[in-house]
């Protein structure tokens, strides 16, 4: 009855308020979910974004917050900024029934946030997806902490921080750089990102599993090349391009079973026709890998990043680099040394990170490991 009572007054105080103060709305519709996880509450969530160039699109993604009544103050948020699940729009997390048991963001609603999982542009929605591209994906982080808003059960405050592993680790850190001139009216409190992608040249060169990596590239290639018309001829014959495009279009990242035998040969044979291409001498790619990659210079803090020495597809080295780089910007940074593989960084780190993200709200000093990193 409570949320009931809550809802009517939004409606009733959106009706009331003259059309030219009304303030943008970004939610089309929040279904509540069904198969949610016990003490929890959560919705599949479409909301309105726009892409770098200024469009407009519809796109998903998942709220989920505590089986609790409405508090008396709004709730903090964090927006979760998911890894690699392909670039198909098939592959958005919102649909898979794996979401919330590979999600590790989630774990989060269990300490009372509000959290908000965003597709991304192109996976859920009938787009191709921006694979690591910087602006696109933190306008739609950022687009779908305003929705979440806009759910009456939600009571989330315009307060977040944004945590995010692999891929989403790079979205952490682009939604950090875009959030105050993209969306003022949020108050970014944190930031953390586990095994992020910094700098993209050496991300897809450096990584040791090279089969992973040549997964990676297929996905970034395809992207690229069919939003911004970049010819892969330089890259790949015909052929080659024709097993980039279909491992691209057909494959999701999988996380409890073996990938077809199909999918392993053309990973194989794109290790192969790429071994001794260096797509940072090759253009327009070089150029568009080092307009997405991240700015240490830009990134505000506090910072918390997380990553481990084994990671086989984010190379340690990397990361290292970056935040040395940051803290040499004076930028409060944690560092949490990590030693199991790439795809549980986050996981590995979640008791940490959260606690470290509640003291951010909490208002406490950040700590520094600049001096050790």
């Amino acid at each position: 009855m409570r949320r009931l009572f809550a809802a009517v007054l939004t409606f009733l105080a959106i009706v009331a308020t003259p059309a030219s103060a009304q303030p943008p709305r970004y939610l089309i519709s929040a279904q509540p979910m069904q198969d949610a996880p016990p003490g929890v509450q959560a919705w599949r969530v479409q909301y309105w974004t726009t892409n770098g160039n200024g469009q407009r699109l519809a796109v998903t993604g998942i709220v989920a917050a505590p089986m609790e009544a409405i508090p008396p103050r709004p709730r903090r948020v964090i927006a979760w900024t998911h890894g690699a699940w392909g670039v198909a729009e098939k592959c958005a997390p919102s649909l898979s029934p794996n979401f919330f048991d590979y999600s590790a963001g989630m774990d989060a609603v269990r300490s009372g946030y509000v959290v908000v999982a965003p597709d991304y542009i192109g996976l859920g929605s009938p787009t191709m997806h921006p694979f690591l591209v910087g602006a696109d994906t933190a306008n739609a982080v950022l687009d779908a902490v305003r929705a979440t808003r806009e759910i009456p059960g939600a009571a989330a405050g315009s307060s977040f921080a944004v945590w995010g592993e692999s891929q989403g680790g790079h979205a952490a850190l682009w939604t950090a750089i875009s959030a105050r001139s993209h969306a003022p009216d949020l108050t970014l409190v944190a930031t953390a990102a586990a095994a992020p992608p910094t700098d993209l040249a050496a991300n897809l060169a450096q990584g040791s599993d090279k089969n992973a990596r040549a997964l990676l590239l297929s996905f970034a290639l395809h992207s690229w090349s069919t939003l911004y018309g970049f010819s892969l001829d330089p890259i790949a014959n015909r052929t080659n391009q024709g097993i980039i495009r279909r491992l691209s279009e057909n494959n999701c990242v999988s996380f409890n079973k073996k990938p077809k035998l199909g999918t392993i040969l053309g990973i194989l044979t794109v290790a192969r026709a790429t071994k001794n291409k260096d797509i940072a001498k090759i253009e327009p790619f070089a150029s568009f890998e080092r307009a997405n990659s991240v700015d240490p210079a830009r990134v505000p803090g506090p910072l918390l990043i997380a990553q481990s020495s084994k990671d086989t597809i984010v190379a340690a080295a990397v990361t290292r680099k970056f935040a040395k780089a940051v803290c040499k910007r004076g930028t409060p940074t944690r560092w949490i040394d990590l030693t199991g593989d790439h795809g549980a960084s986050a996981k590995d780190s979640a008791q940490e990170t959260i606690g470290w993200i509640t003291a951010r709200f909490d208002g406490n000093a950040p700590p520094n490991d600049c001096r050790r990193i």
